[in-house]
């Protein structure tokens, strides 16, 4: 299975991470110099935070038992046997929020637009390809390992 691995003391808190899962998951196509910051339907799946330490990097884990899919009562977030990650499924989402409640590490979110559904990382799963915010890092802070 791979996995998205943070080294949160190389992350300089740049957001090309962010940026590059906003241009990965964008409706329309373009480059990123035309990538619309303030339109709700761009947003990241991936968050960076200043604290008093530096910078933490938020990333969905795809965790082994993940309780966003343990509390999920509507079977809209699933695991993947095959490949180990945690999909969403927006058609079945019931809108309650038990997954982003009981999500340790505050990745899950509902959409800044509509508060109607999740943001969720899909590893970039139908782009066939490593997920965007791995190529992106120029500190190379983040990398996919097998585990």
């Amino acid at each position: 299975m791979k996995r998205i691995i943070i080294d949160a003391e190389k992350c300089d808190g740049c957001k090309s991470c962010s940026l590059a899962c906003m241009q990965a998951h964008r409706k329309e196509n373009g480059s990123i110099y035309t990538l619309d910051l303030s339109d709700p339907a761009n947003e990241s799946r991936n968050f960076i935070y200043k604290s008093a330490d530096g910078y933490k990097p938020i990333f969905c884990r795809h965790c082994d038992e993940p309780e966003c899919v343990l509390s999920c009562m509507s079977g809209a977030l699933t695991k993947d046997p095959a490949d180990g990650h945690v999909y969403y499924d927006r058609e079945k989402c019931g809108s309650c929020f038990m997954c982003v409640m009981n999500c340790p590490y505050g990745v899950l979110k509902p959409d800044d637009a509509t508060k109607s559904y999740v943001i969720k990382c899909d590893f970039c799963k139908d782009l066939g390809q490593d997920p965007s915010c791995v190529k992106a890092c120029p500190k190379q802070a983040i990398h996919v390992e097998e585990v």
